[in-house]
């Protein structure tokens, strides 16, 4: 994929709960070296362990392929992130809190650094290459064992400080009881295994066993979908009212079930809705990369070349 030509090279990081992908992205595009990693958990320095792998990835990249100098690079992580300011405010699985990692990374690299949410920088990448391409108001949905989604009003990535899109802690009526819980605990592909393997009693199955059942008629597994399903379009019945989503993009582990998922998400969700223009749902299209591209996107942005483009500077 060509993400625009330029004068040189960027880096690009992608850090997950479980795996760090790391590339280094020419002026054509192309992904050189790119490198799978296990993420480093260290409880007592959590961002600066990932700045140290970082580093590392780095001078492997500088040392193999000279021919091509990176001159920006673009961090992307988990949790709660302010990417105006380049601080990591706050990661449950990682550790860190009010970590600075734009300016810790720069001063490590010698070179600009943007830093970003890994789900909104791939939401960039999917709105600008990918499913979304068409469309300038946008969710984009990574259901997996947790739920997180990036807002896209207007063509423009809805952050609020990091606080934006935080979808999977969204309340919706539980399916279980009078109250009401969050999304995540009802519409995840984790939530789905947890709910029909306790309900059921048996060891737990995973999200696509618990379709597979409900498809060969296990009344349990189909209840167990449909309240997930229900979840869901709860959740995003609310966004095209308030925000006015047109298009709804899924990714992650949940979208692998294709249109197991996503019919019945639009027949529910035009159930639930009443003048509203129905958004289209469908799959994302750039897979697990999509966040490294987003990266290579955002770094790019700090060259001169684009600055200079752009008519402004480009922030963290």
């Amino acid at each position: 994929m060509v993400l625009g030509a330029a004068e040189s090279a960027v880096l690009a990081f992608d850090v997950g709960g479980t795996d760090l992908k790391a590339g280094l992205v020419d002026t054509a595009g192309n992904v050189l070296g790119l490198r799978r990693t296990a993420t480093p958990h260290d409880p007592l320095r959590p961002g600066e362990a990932i700045l140290d792998a970082v580093e590392g990835l780095a001078s492997e990249f500088a040392a193999e392929f000279p021919g091509h100098p990176a001159k920006a690079a673009c961090i992307v992580v988990p949790g709660i992130v302010d990417s105006d300011t380049g601080v990591g405010i706050y990661s449950a699985n990682l550790g860190w809190r009010n970590f600075p990692f734009g300016d810790k990374a720069a001063q490590r690299l010698g070179m600009p650094v943007s830093f970003g949410h890994d789900v909104s920088t791939a939401a960039e990448a999917e709105c600008r290459f990918g499913a979304a391409k068409d469309f300038r108001n946008v969710v984009v949905m990574v259901v997996g064992t947790g739920i997180a989604a990036a807002v896209i009003s207007d063509g423009y990535p809805v952050r609020a400080g990091g606080f934006a899109g935080e979808l999977g802690h969204a309340l919706v009526p539980d399916p279980d009881g009078p109250s009401h819980t969050i999304l995540e605990a009802v519409g995840s592909a984790g939530a789905i295994a947890r709910r029909y393997s306790d309900k059921a009693g048996t060891p737990r199955a995973g999200a696509r066993e618990v379709l597979e059942r409900a498809t060969a008629g296990d009344p349990l597994a189909a209840r167990i979908w449909a309240d997930a399903v229900d979840a869901l379009a709860f959740s995003l019945s609310q966004c095209v009212s308030i925000i006015g989503t047109e298009a709804v993009v899924v990714g992650g582990g949940l979208a692998e079930a294709g249109e197991g998922l996503l019919q019945p998400l639009r027949s529910r969700l035009d159930e639930l809705l009443d003048f509203q223009r129905r958004p289209i749902i469908m799959r994302a299209q750039l897979g697990q990369d999509a966040g490294l591209l987003g990266a290579a996107m955002r770094a790019r942005a700090l060259l001169p070349a684009a600055k200079a483009a752009s008519g402004t500077g480009a922030g963290r």
